[in-house]
């Protein structure tokens, strides 16, 4: 679970770039909004990553993992889907919100799971390549992806795993019965972090 995780988010960093002539070419670009296919997925992830720590800690493993999963997985297909620029662009947006709120949820299962120092050890190790190995295959499967089947597969390619890891998660992980209260989100804070950093990306 923790792995499979891991794998698209980090896979999801790579994997578009090398489409990006070809999604240009087909929803109409400009060469200075381009980079916001990239860019839009990134500063998502980035900004509300310590508010899916937090829903983590507050909501449980198997619920912050099924929903990290599924909005992460339905926004691929969607972007797949999509027709405009503006729509890629929103549907990369909210990848890197599931993704934000999935990522978290991989690494506590790693540490919740494996209490025995070096069997965490051996599972952090795995975990890390598994990412290693999303991050280097990404532009290899984008460009092979492009070339023989259109740059919508680079999107396509991962809906399955996200089915698969949603359908799996519930006999798999554990689920929390927790009756105390629980404290207010800073939704507001990670909002503000992630239009400023969007704002600092922008200008420059």
């Amino acid at each position: 679970m923790a792995c499979s995780g891991s794998f698209v988010v980090i896979l999801d960093a790579t994997i578009v770039s090398v489409a990006l002539p070809a999604i240009r070419a087909d929803l109409g670009f400009a060469p200075s909004s381009l980079s916001w296919v990239v860019n839009a997925y990134t500063l998502a992830f980035a900004g509300f990553l310590l508010l899916g720590g937090r829903l983590c800690d507050l909501f449980g493993q198997r619920r912050m993992f099924v929903v990290g999963m599924s909005l992460f997985t339905l926004a691929r297909l969607a972007a797949g889907l999509t027709g405009t620029a503006e729509l890629l662009l929103a549907t990369r947006a909210v990848q890197g919100l599931g993704a934000a709120l999935l990522m978290p949820v991989t690494l506590s299962l790693l540490n919740t799971t494996f209490t025995e120092p070096a069997r965490r050890a051996r599972a952090l190790g795995t975990w890390s390549a598994i990412g290693a190995l999303g991050a280097a295959s990404g532009p290899v499967i984008g460009g092979l992806l492009t070339q023989w089947a259109g740059w919508r597969w680079v999107f396509f390619i991962t809906v399955p795993v996200g089915v698969l890891a949603v359908l799996a998660a519930g006999p798999v992980l554990p689920s929390r019965r927790d009756v105390r209260p629980r404290p207010r989100l800073d939704v507001v804070g990670a909002t503000t972090a992630t239009a400023g950093l969007a704002a600092v990306v922008y200008a420059a």
